[in-house]
């Protein structure tokens, strides 16, 4: 049987997002509660349908701010990586120009002499 050891980085991503959903969860159920209770002519299973509801479309949202949030996270890493890469060919350029500065000056100041 051939086993691939689960990548850290992965691992922790994994553990990560459970945790997070599991929270939500916990937000979901008790916002629900709070919703629920200013309904006291809910029957008990009118309120747990309503209750039930109410968490999943707490998670519905949730994920879509996570995946809002994540995809702008991406788009950010992009442009910043653009940004640096420019940045860094105009180092390089400068530091080209530079070095071939000082040395046409020294040739021309050997030239002189």
């Amino acid at each position: 049987m051939d086993e691939h050891p689960l990548d850290p980085g992965t691992f922790l991503n994994e553990i990560e997002g459970h945790l997070l959903i599991a929270a939500a969860r916990t937000e979901g159920r008790t916002a629900a509660g709070r919703f629920t209770a200013r309904l006291d002519w809910l029957t008990d299973g009118q309120r747990a349908e309503v209750e039930r509801h109410f968490e999943t479309e707490y998670l519905t949202l949730a994920r879509a701010s996570w995946e809002r949030t994540a995809e702008r996270g991406r788009q950010l890493r992009d442009e910043y990586e653009e940004r640096y890469r420019r940045l860094r060919q105009h180092l390089l350029t400068a530091c080209l120009l530079g070095c071939a500065l000082l040395a046409a000056t020294g040739l021309v100041i050997t030239a002189l002499t």
